[in-house]
């Protein structure tokens, strides 16, 4: 997260967490950013419900807020916004050029769209083994390539575009993720989700890595600004 918004200076501004999940990243957003209010937006209400909790035990109920939305236009008002911030969410949102549009819509002249997303490394048809780690992870993906991105904040108006791929980096990390996984972590977490999630679990880790390997599945860090 600090390397996505490395060198923004958030104090005082108002900004929103596209795909907040239980809301470590606003959070954190509004605990060491000084950001005057943050509001985080997830499709799950469970999720909202985690996210409150865990603002109230962070005391942070005042400069925070989290809606249930639907899948559709952000809730906000044009140009009210000074950055609009997602981690690893907008891979689940097809329409990249008509998201970029709404995020221009919602920032304020100088804000900022700084994000984390998983993109596609292929221009055309996912590989069968990338097929499978789709599948493997059961979740509605909506990959676009390094260039989609480019060509859909460009086309929405932003400038300052820049696009950091975070692949070989996350080919390491995901090595150490699946060996905690199946090594010092398998106990305790095969007592609170159980051997049949947990072996699943490893099963989508071993997956992944063989496409984060063949390149097709590229983490990657992106930040755009509203003239």
């Amino acid at each position: 997260m600090d390397r996505v918004l490395d060198d923004l200076d958030l104090t005082g501004l108002a900004a929103l967490d596209l795909g907040c999940g239980l809301g470590g990243a606003t959070v954190h957003i509004a605990r060491q950013y000084g950001v005057a209010s943050i509001v985080g937006i997830d499709i799950e209400d469970n999720l909202i419900e985690a996210c409150m909790d865990l603002a109230s035990r962070a005391g942070l109920k005042e400069r925070t807020q989290f809606i249930e939305v639907e899948p559709g236009p952000l809730p906000a008002a044009d140009a009210s916004l000074d950055l609009v911030f997602s981690k690893d969410s907008i891979i689940h949102i097809a329409d990249k050029h008509a998201l970029a549009c709404d995020i221009f819509r919602c920032l304020k002249p100088g804000g900022w769209f700084a994000a984390s997303d998983w993109l596609a490394g292929y221009t055309s048809t996912p590989s069968p083994k990338m097929q499978a780690y789709i599948e493997a992870e059961g979740l509605d993906f909506g990959l676009a390539s390094a260039a989609v991105y480019e060509a859909a904040l460009g086309a929405a108006g932003f400038v300052d575009i820049r696009i950091a791929d975070r692949n070989p980096w996350y080919r390491q990390e995901a090595r150490r993720e699946r060996d905690n996984l199946k090594g010092t972590l398998y106990a305790g977490l095969e007592s609170a989700v159980g051997k049949e999630f947990l072996e699943h679990q490893i099963d989508v880790w071993e997956k992944m890595i063989v496409v984060l390997d063949r390149g097709e599945l590229r983490p990657t860090h992106l930040r755009a600004r509203k003239p």
